[in-house]
This record gives C-alpha cells, sequence and structure tokens, in this order.
C-alpha cells in the first residue's frame, strides 16, 4: 500500500463526510458550536473506527450472516455514544438540547469518514479505480448518511429531554441507541439481499429517515426558543 493510495482514500472519505458536516452545522448558525470541539467531536468519531475493528474480527469467530450484521451493528452504534458520552456530551458547550443532535450528528459523520476511507482503499489498491469511484459514491449517498441518521437519533432523544433529571436522560438515550441499532440493522439486512432493481428503495429508507431526523431537528429548535420566552 503506497502512501498516495492511502492519501487519495481517506480524502475521499473525508470531504464527502466533511460536505454533510457543513450541510448539519448551517441548521445551527443561530448559534454555532465551537469550531475547536466540532474538531474535536469529529476526529472522536474516526478514532471509534480502529476502536471496533477489532472487535468486529473477533465477532467474526462467534457468529455468522445476520447474527453477525447485527453484532458489528451493536458495536459501532454502542462505542460511537460511548465516546459521545465520555468525551462531548458531558462539556459545558452542550449547553441547548439541539447540540446533542449537533454533536452526535458529526461523531457519525467523523466514523463514516474513516470507514468510508477503508472501504475505498481496498480497491484503489488493486488499480479498480472505477469500483472505488462507484464505492464512495455509494457510501455518500447511503452508508454515510445511514450513519447521520443512526446517531442523530439518539441525539434527538437526549434532546427532548435535555432539561429532565440524569435518570430520564439516561433511559431516553439508551432507547434512542436501541432505535439507533434497529434502523442500521435493518439498513444492512436490506442491502444484502438488495439487488440492482431494489438498491435504490434501501436509499430511500434512509432519505426518509433523514427527511423526518431534518424534521425533528427543526423542532428542537424551537423548545429553547419557548424556554426563553
Amino acid at each position: 500500500m503506497s502512501e498516495v493510495h492511502f492519501a487519495i482514500a481517506f480524502l475521499c472519505g473525508l470531504i464527502p463526510a466533511l460536505f454533510w458536516l457543513w450541510f448539519w452545522l448551517r441548521e445551527d448558525k443561530a448559534k454555532p458550536e465551537p469550531l475547536l470541539l466540532i474538531a474535536i467531536t469529529f476526529i472522536a468519531g474516526m478514532a471509534v473506527v480502529p476502536l471496533a475493528l477489532p472487535l468486529q474480527k473477533y465477532a467474526i469467530d462467534l457468529y455468522s450472516g445476520r447474527d453477525l450484521v447485527l453484532i458489528w451493528v451493536i458495536i459501532e452504534e454502542v462505542l460511537k455514544y460511548a465516546v459521545a458520552l465520555v468525551i462531548i456530551l458531558w462539556n459545558k458547550a452542550v449547553d441547548e438540547p439541539i447540540d446533542t443532535v449537533i454533536y452526535m450528528v458529526t461523531l457519525a459523520l467523523g466514523f463514516a469518514a474513516l470507514e468510508n476511507a477503508l472501504f475505498v482503499l481496498n480497491p484503489l489498491i488493486a488499480g479498480d479505480y472505477l469500483n472505488s469511484a462507484l464505492t464512495g459514491s455509494f457510501r455518500f449517498l447511503g452508508a454515510t448518511l445511514l450513519h447521520v441518521l443512526a446517531s442523530g437519533t439518539v441525539g434527538v432523544f437526549l434532546a427532548f429531554t435535555f432539561y429532565k433529571s440524569t435518570s430520564i436522560k439516561l433511559l431516553s438515550g439508551t432507547l434512542g441507541l436501541c432505535l439507533a441499532i434497529v434502523l442500521h440493522a435493518l439498513f444492512n439486512f436490506f442491502i444484502m439481499d438488495a439487488s440492482g432493481e431494489t438498491i435504490l428503495g434501501v436509499f430511500l429508507f434512509v432519505w426518509f429517515g433523514i427527511i423526518v431526523l431534518f424534521l425533528l431537528f427543526e423542532k428542537i429548535k424551537q423548545i429553547e426558543k419557548r424556554r426563553s420566552l
């Protein structure tokens, strides 16, 4: 593997993730988050990938088929949420409900950036540049948004209980995590069985979820506005 291949793959994963990050951050421009904390969150999301890989490799020895897919999903979603809890969500900059969505989405995009780079890297090394380009494009429109949807769902659950007690927030976050796992697993199950004719339907599943997430995002904005009246 050459440094050039790695650099190209890294940029192929990073640039689309930064585009989606820009899209979500501009929706919070009324009270933008500290760029340093956003950068830390993004990098923390990338750091989840090397944490998940050995656990997923270990799971290969214990599970197969759909069971393996589900375990891989659980590992990814639990680690993303755990890292967010340890590094981000306690920070004093997270001071309004919408912030939980912003930081969970940012972390998810960091994870997707490095994961996508690894998916692009293998065909790139083999000289299959067309497959690399197709892989990057499909993950930009599918897997990347799936991670946004899954982690954003956790953020939404936390946002709606932002001013509740710690126990309620923990319960809400756990419920959000369970739903994130379900959404992620459903996508993976569908994509396993999808053919060229049905893959668009699988992508529509994610895009519809993103629309719902965006609508909830707008609704969460109103929580702080009503509180300040």
